[in-house]
């Protein structure tokens, strides 16, 4: 989960590290014909989901960090992605979603929609790399497999939804459900899970449902008696602050033309889900991405997709912060008219221009300057 928020908080400070790192995948892609997914004192343990090396070395490439080789990277991931017998991914292949009915012999978890959308999302990742290095046919390919989210969302129930071989779509499915087939999450949890397409799943939902869907996420509460497993904290509504799969989720709010609410979120986030005691994180904190959510966030930004080179904007927590840049600029953001009960923004500027959407760039930040949110 560190690629959604602690990767990208690297880029800022430590991009020396951030290519070393990059580098370490491909020398274990060199080694072992794939590239690591959760590596343990020296060995893969092959835990979790996803090929996620593949994110942080496509958001290294594409914000110009380092000096790998960029082709031998796009040959790694396109490599990883390719293993017909590993963790899933002929089935993926074969299906263009994950079938929860036929059994993985790599591993023994099933985690099958789970499977689906994270492979979806790093499919993309590759996608954009090509794009950029010119090789228009693995582009073509990788976008065309960035959409098998599609393939597992059901009209029916409005969810994504576990799939057979058939094409058939599991039976008395609910989305408060916890069930072998979603990785340490129920149907809420990764209805978001497409980063790199929310306008594409808003369409897919319909507009007006997409909207009451994202604003149920935050107010239906799990039943009083419900079984919550142990990953289910930190929660607001069926939003599980304390797990990752849905940690964008309170930014979507700016794509649908409604910043109010992503900053009431995320200021509640920020205040009543993290403290300064021994317990002051609301779960785990996965190799940094439950601090880098609130580094970031308190800051007033945040990766909703980690490759778009893009922060979405949020509220700030502090009346100025400075962030010193590695590469020897400064970034100082400002809160007019701040207090700590003054959470909504009426405007942003950046270097005296106002800043127009809900979004500053990579660039924008890495350069410096002056980061003004006028609070109201």
């Amino acid at each position: 989960d560190s690629y959604r928020a602690a990767h990208p908080l690297y880029t800022f400070i430590e991009p020396e590290r951030v290519n070393d790192m990059v580098k370490s995948f491909l020398a274990f892609f060199e080694q072992n014909g794939r590239l690591p997914v959760w590596n343990f004192q020296g060995g893969e343990t092959d835990m979790m989901i996803g090929y996620h090396s593949v994110p942080v070395i496509v958001d290294a490439y594409l914000k110009g960090i380092g000096d790998f080789d960029a082709k031998k990277a796009l040959e790694a991931c396109v490599a990883t992605a390719n293993i017909d017998s590993y963790r899933g991914i002929g089935l993926y292949k074969k299906y263009a979603y994950v079938p929860y009915n036929v059994t993985d012999q790599y591993n023994s978890e099933n985690w099958s929609l789970s499977k689906t959308l994270e492979y979806a999302y790093d499919d993309y990742c590759i996608a954009r790399m090509a794009e950029k290095l010119g090789d228009k046919e693995v582009a073509d390919e990788f976008y065309k497999r960035s959409r098998n989210y599609r393939n597992v969302y059901n009209p029916v129930s409005s969810f994504m939804q576990p799939r057979d071989d058939k094409g058939e779509f599991i039976r008395n499915f609910s989305p408060d459900d916890y069930t072998p087939h979603i990785c340490e999450s129920n149907g809420w949890h990764y209805m978001w899970s497409v980063q790199h397409d929310i306008k594409g799943l808003e369409k897919l939902v319909g507009k007006k449902a997409f909207a009451a869907k994202l604003d149920s996420f935050f107010t239906y509460s799990p039943k009083a008696n419900a079984e919550l497993p142990l990953f289910s904290t930190g929660m607001i509504g069926q939003y599980a602050h304390g797990n990752e799969p849905s940690h964008h989720a309170a930014y979507i709010f700016n794509k649908i033309g409604q910043p109010h609410k992503t900053q009431k979120y995320v200021r509640e986030i920020l205040t009543k889900l993290y403290n300064d005691s021994p317990a002051g994180l609301c779960g785990n904190e996965d190799c940094g991405q439950m601090s880098a959510w609130y580094v970031l966030s308190a800051l007033g930004f945040y990766p909703l997709n980690p490759v778009s080179c893009e922060y979405e904007l949020g509220t700030p927590l502090f009346k100025t912060a400075t962030l010193h840049l590695e590469n020897g600029n400064t970034l100082t953001i400002k809160a007019e008219n701040y207090s700590e009960d003054r959470y909504l923004v009426d405007g942003v500027k950046l270097n005296g221009k106002r800043v127009k959407g809900t979004a500053i760039s990579h660039d924008d930040i890495a350069n410096g300057g002056t980061l003004v949110f006028e609070m109201k």
